[in-house]
């Protein structure tokens, strides 16, 4: 019970993982051109290095994955900083309006699907199966 519980989480966190590695490395390689819009210089430069943290996040978790039980601080403070993110998003979308499609999305990840396997780890640690 404890291995297959322990292993769909890490699963799960692989594959969640997946989404801010691609974007992160999209918007370092390409910058506003991940977004399909052009921006240049200091805009562009801020825009590759908030691409840079998201690509740290999603290889920080996948290394956390590997060692749950050693590593859970690690990924517990990812998912603040996720979530955290996700509600500056928030607050963004309060401001301005629905945002595009791509930022609804991105809105789920961090304020459903971050908290989710957050939640998932915390029920596991709690049944001593981590």
């Amino acid at each position: 019970m404890r291995t297959q519980s322990l292993n769909r989480l890490r699963l799960a966190i692989q594959l969640a993982g997946i989404v801010p590695v691609s974007a992160g490395l999209a918007g370092v390689l390409t910058g506003f051109g991940v977004l399909n819009e052009t921006m240049s210089g200091a805009a562009d430069s801020h825009m590759r290095y908030l691409s840079g943290l998201l690509l740290g996040i999603g290889l920080g978790v996948w290394w956390c994955q590997a060692a749950l039980e050693r590593r859970g601080m690690v990924f517990d403070a990812l998912c603040v900083v996720v979530i955290i993110g996700g509600l500056g998003r928030l607050f963004g979308v309060a401001l301005n309006g629905p945002p595009p499609l791509t930022h609804v999305l991105a809105l789920g990840m961090e304020l459903g699907v971050t908290p989710a396997l957050w939640l998932w780890r915390h029920h596991l640690l709690g049944r001593g199966l981590l």
